[in-house]
């Protein structure tokens, strides 16, 4: 089984070092994951200079660019074969509900869909997480699953795993995305140089974390699996807007 590895975080993550290692036990694995930490930089591709491909001391390959870039590169140019899934993680924090939106270890995972390879991105619901040692593993079950029981077509999966022991984890559920409150408002402070700066604010606090989300099912210490898709028509809307555009 040939594994692209990728992330959000940058190859020097501990994240993506625990989930490589977790990897090499099933599969043929390639990293290729940005070279400084991208998180949040959702699908961007980078198209206004070339990229660049190196390679670290520990086999690890890095790009100047974005996760999506990483997994674009690597599927279209650097890969002598087309490989048989993309992992992205395990990355440092949660991304559930609306926080797929803006990330860039989904990101990786999806440009990896697009391009007609199953894909999981992983994450490990932590602020302060240690040990990656669990949703690495996690993710190898994962992708153990997929060689013995394969879908019919290409799948993007949201894995979410709580930060506790592989062995306290209670088990998996198929969950839908949750949602948050409107984020926090951006922190403005002043440089030493009397500039003015702004911090984007933290991610508002679940809003809907009710019966078979994903917020639910890892605050009851179980892993949450949400299928992605990509298209996003609001089919419900069509007629409305049609009859809107007509007037």
């Amino acid at each position: 089984m040939r594994i692209l590895v990728s992330n959000d975080d940058g190859y020097f993550a501990p994240g993506i070092a625990a989930l490589a290692e977790a990897l090499q036990e099933i599969g043929d694995i390639t990293v290729v994951a940005p070279e400084r930490d991208r998180s949040g930089a959702s699908n961007s591709l980078t198209l206004d200079r070339p990229l660049s491909l190196r390679q670290a001391a520990n086999g690890f390959h890095f790009v100047n660019g974005t996760p999506t870039d990483c997994v674009h590169l690597a599927v279209t140019g650097m890969l002598d074969h087309l490989p048989d899934m993309v992992v992205s993680g395990v990355n440092h924090g949660a991304n559930m509900g609306d926080d797929t939106i803006y990330s860039g270890t989904v990101a990786a995972a999806t440009e990896g869909f697009l391009l007609g390879v199953p894909a999981i991105a992983v994450s490990l619901v932590s602020k302060a997480a240690t040990d990656f040692s669990a949703a690495a593993r996690v993710a190898r079950d994962l992708a153990e699953r997929f060689t013995r029981v394969p879908f019919q077509h290409p799948v993007l999966l949201n894995v979410n795993v709580p930060d506790r022991p592989y062995e306290e984890l209670r088990g998996i559920r198929v969950t839908r995305l949750g949602k948050r409150h409107k984020a926090e408002p951006v922190i403005r402070s002043v440089t030493p140089r009397n500039e003015t700066v702004y911090w984007v604010g933290a991610a508002g606090q679940a809003a809907d974390a009710g019966e078979g989300t994903d917020f639910q099912a890892v605050a009851e210490g179980f892993v949450s699996v949400t299928p992605l898709q990509i298209d996003l028509t609001h089919s419900g809307l069509i007629p409305s807007v049609a009859e809107w555009v007509g007037r």
